[in-house]
């Protein structure tokens, strides 16, 4: 479980043209698309909270939050990873056994988890691996934008990955020495709180330090080369978002909003750039299932994924959660099969864990070099 974990650049990859360490500053996808996937949703999210008390928001999420943040955004979000895996038969021909694996094998732990430790344990168990998981994935954007400015340089990966996990861990470390909050990353107790305050204290004071540090490195390397400046703006908003939703603010739907839309909405527009030019390149991929819905754009790729959203969380409440038969209708009575309904739920979101892990690392996926090579300016 390695999300976007880019190695960095081999030698002699940018070969046939000026570098990008000549060129300046290089975007992920372009400066208008990077910017309304990096940016735009870390502002809608920050706005959310500054207005939070003007507006006299709940603390709770609404449904109407909900809705958008959590089916449409969270939900929806994992189910992408289909696309680019198990609706691509070039892809489903390569590693057949990892993609019938992994499913299978996170229902099995899931079944015994569940059944050897009950929920909690499950849920516990669970939120932890989603936490690595998002994590992993602010990691990985930084590490695709060292990889398209051709920054190779040791010290400088140090402090771009330490950078990272501050702006990530530190607010988690809080979260695990704070009082009881009035959010929970699945549901309540399912982390192990009770870290002692100092080390929380130590943890802010190499959070800060560490900041400072990428900081003064930044402004030192802008004067013999232009700023990556997509780096700089996935450090910047992790840092903002994360603290904001975790330690500033005590809210669900704060939380909510700033943990989601900067995680969700960068990984469907990479899902969706990388699964069109990839079927612009094969032809057998294009034929496949995931290509054709992505070929008539944006709004179907959306539309599809907010429609199996749905049917997953319909399923959630019906047989789970029972929390709004008002969107999703009344109670199936299935409160006696948790233990095989619950991991069998969960088995779409942990297989985009994983899968992850494979698809976004250019050593198990030659395509993702070729494609990164190819999308190169």
């Amino acid at each position: 479980m390695n999300p976007f974990a880019l190695s960095e650049p081999r030698s002699g990859e940018s070969k046939g043209g000026p570098s990008a360490l000549a060129r300046g500053d290089r975007w992920l996808f372009s400066p208008r698309l990077d910017l309304a996937v990096f940016l735009l949703p870390a502002l809608v999210a920050l706005a959310v909270v500054a207005l939070a008390p003007a507006l006299d928001l709940p603390r709770e999420t609404p449904d109407s939050a909900w809705i958008v943040l959590v089916l449409m955004v969270d939900v929806a979000h994992v189910w992408s990873t289909a696309f680019v895996t198990y609706l691509d038969p070039v892809e489903l021909r390569r590693r057949p056994r990892l993609y019938a694996a992994v499913p299978l094998a996170g229902y099995a732990a899931g079944v015994t988890l569940h059944a050897a430790g009950g929920a909690a344990l499950f849920w516990r168990v669970l939120a932890y691996v989603a936490v690595f998981h998002f994590v992993r994935q602010q990691y990985g954007w930084v590490a695709l934008y060292r990889a398209r400015n051709d920054e190779r340089d040791r010290a400088g990966a140090i402090i771009d990955g330490a950078a990272i996990y501050a702006a990530t861990l530190y607010p988690l470390l809080w979260w695990h020495a704070a009082p009881e909050r009035s959010f929970a990353w699945f549901r309540p107790g399912d982390f192990a709180t009770g870290v002692p305050e100092l080390v929380a204290s130590i943890g802010g004071a190499l959070y800060v330090a560490i900041l400072v540090a990428y900081v003064a490195r930044a402004v030192v390397q802008a004067r013999t080369r232009a700023p990556s400046w997509g780096k700089h703006l996935v450090v910047a908003t992790t840092v903002a978002c994360w603290y904001t939703g975790i330690v500033a603010t005590d809210g669900d739907l704060t939380f909510t909003v700033t943990n989601v839309l900067i995680h969700g909405v960068p990984y469907a527009a990479l899902v969706f750039v990388y699964g069109r030019a990839i079927a612009q390149a094969d032809p057998a991929t294009a034929a496949g299932p995931g290509a054709r819905l992505l070929a008539r754009g944006v709004f179907v790729f959306a539309a599809t994924l907010w429609a199996v959203a749905y049917l997953e969380e319909l399923l959630w409440d019906r047989a789970i959660w029972h929390d709004r038969p008002h969107l999703f209708g009344g109670d199936l009575g299935l409160d006696d099969a948790h233990t095989f309904l619950v991991p069998l739920l969960a088995v779409p979101q942990l297989t985009h864990y994983v899968l992850d892990g494979f698809l976004w690392r250019r050593g198990q996926n030659p395509r993702l070099a070729l494609w990164f090579r190819r999308h190169r300016r």
